[in-house]
């Protein structure tokens, strides 16, 4: 029976190495397993965060577009004014240089006046007093021209 003993340490050996074996294969199973859904998690955890980080970018692009058309908005409306107030100051300009105008018209037509009366004031002078000289008539003259 010493040969057979063998024979079934053999089979014990084996049976043993086999459930080394089996007992390896499925820890590495596990492993893999546990390994597969490490990655998973992992995967799931980049996936939320890019999301997130895609919904924050869009809120800020959203945030700066609304404020680059408020910006537009306001240097509109400041353009806008600015031509009503250039606009304005044309009116005012072309207002200024009208009251000029008329007001040059009235010294001209008030230096018309004078020059024709001194003038007329001459040739009566020159006929009330035609060849006298002195120091009176030079006096009456720039009082009556004056």
């Amino acid at each position: 029976m010493e040969v057979s003993e063998p024979a079934n340490e053999k089979q014990t050996g084996e049976m043993v190495n086999r459930d080394a074996v089996l007992a390896r294969v499925a820890t590495e199973k596990r492993l893999a397993l546990v390994k597969a859904w490490e990655e998973s998690e992992k995967t799931k955890a980049e996936n939320k965060a890019y999301k997130k980080l895609s919904t924050i970018e869009a809120w800020e692009n959203s945030k700066k577009a609304n404020v680059e058309a408020e910006l537009k908005n306001i240097e509109e409306k400041y353009e806008k004014k600015k031509a009503e107030y250039a606009e304005k100051m044309k009116n005012k300009t072309a207002e200024i240089h009208r009251a000029s105008e008329e007001k040059k018209a009235m010294v001209e037509a008030k230096r018309e006046r004078m020059s024709s009366r001194q003038k007329r004031l001459l040739q009566n002078f020159d006929q009330l007093v035609p060849f006298q000289t002195g120091c009176l008539v030079a006096l009456a003259a720039n009082f009556l021209l004056g």
